[in-house]
């Protein structure tokens, strides 16, 4: 009878981690087909909380994967954003540049997108008012326009991202909450942008927080990113780890479970 039931055990086990593998999705906006991603909770609950992953220049990369894998193991649907879509996906530095530039510049363009992600979460399985949006460095600028955006999400959580909006652009209320996990030393952001952005979220009445990681350059959650902050990207696994906590906290607070 043990035997009999470590065996179910065994079988239920196997068939919850084969449902939760991620899966290519395909959908479009108009004509330009983009390709994400979607992973099941390994373990479902009535409230299906979701998750948006928003990857950051290059597209969807190794990061993005591993986060979506280990959201689905803490509970929740997520669902990785193909933003450039096909045939736009940036071969080099500079193309990435390039086409993060557009969408930056763009932002509604960018929100569109977003929101055709949030979509396909939606319909993987997730609670569309039970969503929360996160993004890497480009993708981080990305959550951060979701909220500008008032997309359907009850939170934005930005990881070294761009935090910056044309000045000619009207500051509205946020009603999602907002993290920021930044690099204390990330070359990239301007101490006149850090502030300006304080200011948009305190005029925006938004319920905000913004944390900083010490000796931490650009791109410090990306084991990829290599560990010479000189470059000005650099992974950092003690801010790595740190930020996941904190991103765990934002979500048992923001999101039914």
């Amino acid at each position: 009878m043990k035997n009999l039931k470590f065996i179910i055990f065994g079988m239920v086990l196997i068939t919850n981690q084969l449902l939760a593998q991620l899966k290519p999705v395909q959908y479009k906006d108009g004509s330009q087909i983009l390709n994400g991603f979607k992973i099941a909770p390994v373990k479902k609950s009535i409230e299906k909380p979701g998750v948006l992953i928003l990857p950051a220049w290059k597209g969807i990369d190794n990061l993005s994967k591993d986060t979506a894998d280990k959201l689905s193991k803490m509970g929740y649907y997520a669902f990785i954003a193909d933003i450039y879509g096909e045939g736009n996906y940036p071969k080099d530095n500079n193309e990435a540049g390039n086409n993060a530039g557009y969408y930056k510049k763009n932002f509604e363009a960018y929100q569109k997108r977003i929101s055709l992600a949030l979509q396909q979460l939606i319909a993987a399985g997730a609670n569309p008012d039970n969503i929360v949006v996160i993004g890497y460095c480009f993708g981080g600028t990305g959550a951060l326009e979701a909220a500008r955006g008032h997309l359907n999400v009850k939170g934005a959580v930005s990881f070294h991202g761009g935090l910056g909006k044309d000045e000619f652009r009207t500051t509205e209320p946020i009603t999602a909450k907002i993290l920021v996990c930044h690099g204390a030393d990330d070359p990239y952001e301007s101490t006149e942008e850090i502030l300006n952005f304080q200011k948009e979220m305190r005029d925006s009445k938004a319920d905000w927080q913004m944390i900083y990681y010490s000796n931490a350059v650009h791109s410090f959650t990306n084991p990829e990113s290599g560990t010479d902050n000189s470059k000005g990207a650099a992974y950092n696994e003690k801010a790595a780890k740190r930020s996941w906590e904190h991103l765990k906290l934002f979500l048992n607070e923001t999101l039914k479970k």
